[in-house]
């Protein structure tokens, strides 16, 4: 392993463990992975270990209307699907897990098109 990924793996178990102290409700996790070309969000309930609902800029409405999937534009849209997905399913308040990434460009642009769609967090 490169030192690289340990850091990656660093980062990302000292945000998941700061939300797991503070989620004393048992709020659902928005969970945002993104990559180089893409970007993925799901809605996880750590308590059951289940995935509630997911979407991503691979998805075949999505491709049909992004020019990419790596842009802050593609996020915004998968962060407005994944609310609307949310209401369907029921849940409306979650904590938002960035991950190992910084609060800026893709993982912002998702995050405050989720508050819009309705999200709470």
């Amino acid at each position: 392993m490169s030192k690289n990924e340990t850091n990656l793996q660093r980062r990302q178990r000292r945000v998941r463990a700061k939300l797991s102290r503070i989620n004393k409700a048992g709020l659902p996790r928005l969970s945002v992975f993104r990559s180089g070309r893409q970007i993925y969000a799901q809605i996880i309930d750590d308590v059951k270990g289940v995935t509630l609902v997911a979407a991503n800029s691979l998805e075949a409405d999505m491709r049909d209307k992004l020019k990419s999937g790596g842009t802050t534009d593609a996020a915004g849209k998968v962060g407005t699907l994944i609310a609307e997905r949310a209401k369907k399913a029921g849940v409306e308040k979650v904590m938002f897990d960035r991950g190992a990434y910084l609060y800026h460009g893709r993982v912002k642009a998702l995050a405050e098109s989720a508050r819009d769609g309705g999200l709470v967090f």
